[in-house]
């Protein structure tokens, strides 16, 4: 779990405007923003890396196409000047992009991963991390997703995606903490 003595970078995936479209549709979780702020607030006061990991859609209507109003990040999750930022245009901030590499360059074993969505790309993400053997925590409610239909046509809530993808997670790709256990967890160990 992030928080030991090797450095541990967050990873905030997504934090753009166009998550809150309303063709995205209904989400959970609206405190994920502030969660993430206060992630970003204990990192950077410790001196600690931050990566920020920015959907590039290559749909046209999308919301997070570049060049799109939705394509910006949000207010609370805007890159400071030094803080890598990786496009990508697929689920996964590994894919297509140099986050690995970054990442053992600076020898950097260990990550946290917030942002959006929770089944989706921060799923996506926290999962190919933990197969190519990092540390892999996820922030429980620095993340947030959409309702869903299945092809059937069963509708479920965002919060239920948000939960299921969370508890598919737990323990076998990583370790789940809130934002509160975790920025206390990273203070001791400053």
């Amino acid at each position: 779990m992030a928080g030991r003595s090797e450095p541990t970078a967050l990873i905030i995936i997504d934090a753009q405007q166009g998550i809150d479209s309303p063709v995205c549709g209904r989400r959970n979780n609206p405190q994920a923003e502030a969660h993430i702020a206060t992630l970003l607030e204990c990192w950077r006061g410790l001196g600690l890396p931050v990566l920020h990991v920015r959907h590039d859609s290559v749909w046209p209507d999308s919301p997070l196409r570049p060049g799109a109003p939705g394509h910006a990040f949000k207010p609370e999750a805007e890159p400071l000047p030094g803080e890598p930022v990786f496009a990508k245009t697929v689920n996964s901030g590994f894919i297509g992009t140099n986050l690995e590499s970054h990442l053992r360059d600076a020898s950097i074993n260990a990550i946290v991963c917030a942002g959006f969505t929770t089944d989706h790309c921060v799923s996506t993400t926290a999962r190919m991390a933990a197969n190519l053997g990092f540390d892999t925590t996820v922030v429980t409610d620095a993340t947030a997703t959409h309702e869903r239909t299945a092809p059937e046509g069963q509708h479920f809530c965002a919060t239920t995606m948000h939960e299921t993808a969370l508890a598919s997670l737990g323990g076998e790709f990583a370790t789940l903490v809130t934002t509160q256990a975790l920025v206390a967890e990273m203070s001791r160990h400053a």
